[in-house]
């Protein structure tokens, strides 16, 4: 494995997990910075190389994490699978539909493997909860809500700028969204949805969507990076109700709970604690090593409902400051 920046999630959380788990080896760490290439491969023990290019032409490198802003991301995935290499990125890959679809067959073309960095899947929890469902613990499924909200960043943040493809919808938005699809389906789609742009920033800094399954369940998704932390989902039906705290980046000593409602009687439903980190890097490697690239299916249409959510929302805007105007 080579890993093309020494961002912050990379160094804290997905280099660590490439150590611990069998069949990866990190081999390199690129940086445009040669001297912060240096630090974090003594750490890890690896190579450092300068230069996210001079990584991609090693023949011992197998596959590339990618960790890049969200604007880098696109062109670096795309460069990683034309050098034929197996590739783990940061989410989204891409904030437009078809640059997604695009990379996908690209890596489907070349028998690549090609996987999006959503963590909180792996996590046996969601599992969990989606037999609750199954097995009539709620009753009939009537509506789920998700949020998932950060408190504020240092001005200098990366995810402040628009240049590289900051804003709360692609950074926080993605987790609830995600979730909805996961425990919803595919065939959730968009009633409607709005961005808010702080004050004084260039991007926004939180948001809301409404959506709906065929069957008329209703999936109310809200995010935000100037707020207190939230992590939670919960679903109601017509018989009970489910929370999940601490759902979408619990640590791994974690000791997850699934609080259901039933009438006047609560159960705290309490789970081994999982490294979602490591999980998702064993289900990389086991990806490469059997040849079988993990279904797209959720990743794509995550991907398409994104792009979407954001079309409507710029155009709701523009219609509300034409209004205004008036």
């Amino acid at each position: 494995m080579g890993v093309l920046g020494c961002a912050n999630i990379a160094v804290r959380r997905m280099l660590p997990a490439f150590t611990a788990t069998p069949g990866i080896e990190l081999a390199a760490v690129a940086s445009r910075d040669p001297h912060k290439a240096q630090q974090v491969a003594e750490r890890f023990h690896c190579r450092a190389i300068h230069g996210y290019a001079e990584l991609l032409e090693l023949d011992d490198i197998h596959a590339i994490y990618v960790p890049l802003p969200a604007a880098l991301r696109p062109p670096w995935v795309e460069a990683a699978l034309r050098a034929g290499k197996h590739v783990l990125a940061e989410k989204p890959i891409s904030a437009h539909h078809p640059r997604t679809r695009d990379l996908f067959h690209l890596a489907a073309a070349r028998d690549l493997v090609l996987m999006e960095n959503v963590m909180f899947v792996h996590h046996p929890r969601h599992q969990a909860v989606r037999h609750l469902i199954t097995d009539g613990a709620l009753g009939e499924l009537r509506s789920f809500h998700a949020a998932f909200t950060i408190p504020p960043l240092a001005d200098t943040d990366i995810r402040y700028s628009p240049q590289l493809g900051g804003g709360a919808l692609m950074d926080v938005g993605i987790y609830p969204l995600r979730a909805a699809l996961h425990i919803l389906g595919p065939e959730l789609d968009i009633i409607g949805a709005c961005l808010i742009q702080g004050a004084g920033r260039q991007v926004e800094t939180s948001g809301a969507a409404l959506l709906r399954t065929p069957a008329g369940i209703t999936a109310h998704i809200t995010f935000g990076m100037e707020h207190t932390y939230r992590s939670t989902y919960e679903l109601q039906g017509s018989e009970g109700s489910l929370t999940v705290d601490r759902a979408f980046t619990p640590p791994a000593d974690d000791i997850p709970v699934i609080t259901l409602h039933r009438g006047a009687k609560t159960e705290h439903i309490r789970l081994e604690p999982h490294d979602q980190v490591t999980a998702t890097a064993k289900a990389f490697a086991a990806a490469v090593h059997t040849a079988t690239p993990p279904d797209t299916g959720d990743t794509l249409r995550q991907s398409e409902l994104l792009h979407r959510m954001n079309q409507i929302a710029t155009r709701t805007q523009y219609k509300s400051n034409d209004r205004s105007d008036t």
